[in-house]
């Protein structure tokens, strides 16, 4: 007759994961005594804004779709194109001198190539988001 003493089974932990904890809690510790309550409350109160902000926007199926549709390399382009536009835009319309006003101003700007072909990409766009918006009405997304 044998007698077999259970041997104690090894603990999940060594020594180098205790001491990690040990400095993640002085971490904490610290933290806590640099941080005053006011920017505790203002953490916590950004912290949950944010996720709340979060979950509406991952539930949102049209900013999902729209999301899709930026990524796409012709949309980043069009991106990078319309906010360059806006930039020079900016610039122009600060140094050039106010029209005069009037049916003749009207026809100078519009006799411009670059304002017919603006006019020209607003009117595809408005075009299409008609179309678009007429199936949705009628068949849902």
């Amino acid at each position: 007759m044998t007698t077999q003493t259970p041997t104690a089974s090894a603990s999940p932990f060594n020594d180098n994961d205790l001491q990690r904890l040990v400095e993640f809690a002085q971490l904490v510790t610290s933290v806590q005594d640099a941080m005053s309550d006011d920017m505790v409350n203002r953490l916590a109160s950004t912290m949950s804004e944010g996720i709340s902000l979060l979950d509406r926007l991952t539930r949102n199926d049209g900013l999902t779709h729209l999301l899709r549709e930026i990524d796409r390399p012709e949309n980043q382009r069009f991106i990078i194109c319309m906010s360059n536009a806006f930039t020079q835009a900016s610039r122009e319309l600060a140094t050039a001198p106010p029209l005069g006003g009037g049916l003749g101003g009207l026809l100078k700007l519009i006799s411009d190539p670059g304002v017919q072909e603006g006019l020209r990409l607003l009117a595809f766009v408005g075009a299409r988001m008609s179309n678009s918006l007429r199936e949705v009405h009628r068949h849902g997304l």
